[in-house]
């Protein structure tokens, strides 16, 4: 086990000013020390499209470069710097680059960066409403804003033009959480309409959701305390554009019902991971309303399209359910991490992960005019996550942040097009938003003669792309077939950059058939 370095000339020997007052918000400091952090990232920003974008490093790299032990003493904040740019952004993936086409985008602004920066440097742990009014407010605000602009019905709102309502909303690190919380919700829900002894019912329960459904959703099952075998994942196909069947999932709530199972909990998507699928979310409504089963949309993607009116109606229905969570840290402008978490009924969240212990009780909570945040979440403490999300609706306006969604359909558009125009390739499902899922056909050539030959070459068709450093793509498997995911939407991307992909994409694929 690695000890404490003791040599005073270890990383640097004893600055000036060493035995002095630790002041480690020195004013002079602060200015000093976050006037260079921002010119970093602005010159990161200015430079990250000429840097790979998957490093070339292997594990362990950075523990040999940077030292296994800390040191005892203090070194100049240049001394940091140049370590972050020598040893540390080399081994980043960028995910800010523009030639990044992998995942789901992960988008950022001058406002959210900024909006972050102040949230830190506040530094404030909102737990309840007391601890730091604003906080709490600005989150409310933030997310009546964000309703406002995914025209969601009034029930999910905080506050309403009749005072405050029913519904309202959290914001929470990731799509995860929200699955967890809301899956804890239903299953005590369930328990007690089950006339369940505590939670020795808890066998009984089962969930719901399409095979396309994020892996993250059977974790949180897990989590939950969800019987395993109970956890439903319904087939999709080529049918539905690998959507939930509505008649399928009838079928199996129904079966489990007559079994004397509960059907409990079903979460649809807008916008699967995979290929961006949509489930029908008013018809997978009223299939769960026969079992009373808790309805939650996963929208985390596709959910920051819909404040365009003309994807708005992937969420029809919407009124319906009894949550919905979407994520502006993957495609509206908003720095990780930001999920927000809208519900129908905010008591039936809170009366499963409320805490109410003596040193937090104070007469704003106990007047029921506030909601304390830390109701609707796992854990107790919390970041202004408010002010980024703020500070990008304020700055920008629903005008231009509109612009930026329907700019990145619009390239998606041409990459999709410029695929379809070469014979050798097949776009494998419908584009929905600015994914395009597609792959080299099966007899496009010698190489990818069978099927399973197209397999293999779009699996070397990705390696070599991604080794060249120029392009990131990821893939998924779709039907039973390999293939690759085009998503555009990195907050720096221009149409040449997509172009550029493409001219690469022929190219590789060239030398491979030669």
């Amino acid at each position: 086990m690695g000890s404490l370095d003791t040599n005073p000339t270890a990383f640097s020997a004893f600055p000036a000013g060493e035995g002095e007052t630790f002041q480690p918000l020195n004013a002079d400091d602060v200015r000093s020390y976050l006037h260079k952090a921002v010119d970093f990232i602005s010159d990161y920003y200015k430079s990250v499209e000429s840097m790979p974008v998957l490093p070339n490093v292997k594990p362990g790299y950075l523990q040999d470069e940077l030292r296994a032990s800390p040191p005892t003493y203090s070194a100049p904040f240049d001394v940091t710097m140049k370590e972050l740019r020598s040893s540390v952004v080399p081994g980043m993936t960028h995910w800010a680059s523009p030639n990044f086409f992998a995942f789901f985008p992960s988008t950022n602004s001058a406002a959210a960066i900024a909006g972050d920066l102040i949230a830190s440097a506040m530094n404030t742990v909102g737990f309840t409403w007391q601890a730091s009014p604003a906080a709490t407010e600005m989150e409310v605000l933030a997310l009546d804003w964000l309703a406002q602009m995914l025209n969601l019905p009034t029930s999910f709102m905080n506050r309403t033009g009749e005072g405050r309502g029913t519904g309202g909303g959290v914001i929470l690190g990731t799509t995860s959480e929200a699955m967890l919380v809301t899956l804890v919700a239903a299953r005590d829900a369930a328990l007690r309409r089950s006339g369940s002894d505590g939670v020795a019912g808890l066998h009984r329960l089962a969930v719901y959701a399409a095979d396309q459904t994020h892996s993250t959703f059977f974790k949180a099952c897990r989590l939950a305390g969800f019987d395993p075998a109970n956890i439903r994942s319904i087939p999709t196909g080529a049918e539905t554009d690998y959507g939930l069947d509505p008649a399928r999932l009838l079928e199996a709530m129904q079966a489990d019902a007559d079994a004397g199972l509960v059907p409990t909990y079903v979460c649809a998507t807008v916008g699967t991971t995979s290929s961006n699928a949509v489930d029908p979310v008013g018809a997978v409504a009223d299939v769960a309303a026969r079992f009373a089963a808790w309805v939650h949309v996963d929208a985390a993607y596709a959910g920051s399209a819909c404040i365009c009116p003309e994807f708005r109606h992937h969420l029809d229905g919407v009124e319906r359910v009894d949550s919905i969570s979407m994520s502006p840290h993957k495609w509206l402008m908003t720095c990780l991490d930001c999920t927000c978490l809208y519900v129908r009924d905010t008591h039936r969240l809170t009366g499963s992960l409320e805490t109410n212990p003596e040193y937090l009780k104070n007469h704003a909570s106990d007047s029921g005019e506030v909601t304390d945040l830390k109701d609707m979440q796992v854990g107790v403490g919390r970041r202004f996550r408010g002010l980024k999300l703020w500070m990008v609706m304020r700055t920008y306006g629903v005008a231009k942040l509109q612009e930026h969604i329907r700019s990145d359909v619009a390239m998606a558009k041409v990459f999709e097009d410029l695929v379809r125009g070469d014979d050798r390739f097949e776009v494998v499902v419908p584009r929905n938003f600015a994914l395009v899922c597609f792959r080299i056909r099966a007899g496009a050539g010698a190489a990818a003669a069978t099927e399973e030959d197209a397999d293999e070459a779009n699996r070397e068709l990705m390696e070599r792309l991604n080794k060249t450093g120029k392009a990131y793509v990821a893939h998924t498997v779709v039907g039973g077939r390999f293939v690759l995911r085009f998503a555009v939407g990195s907050s720096l991307q221009e149409e040449h950059h997509v172009r550029s992909a493409w001219e690469l994409i022929k190219k590789t694929t060239t030398e491979m058939m030669n």
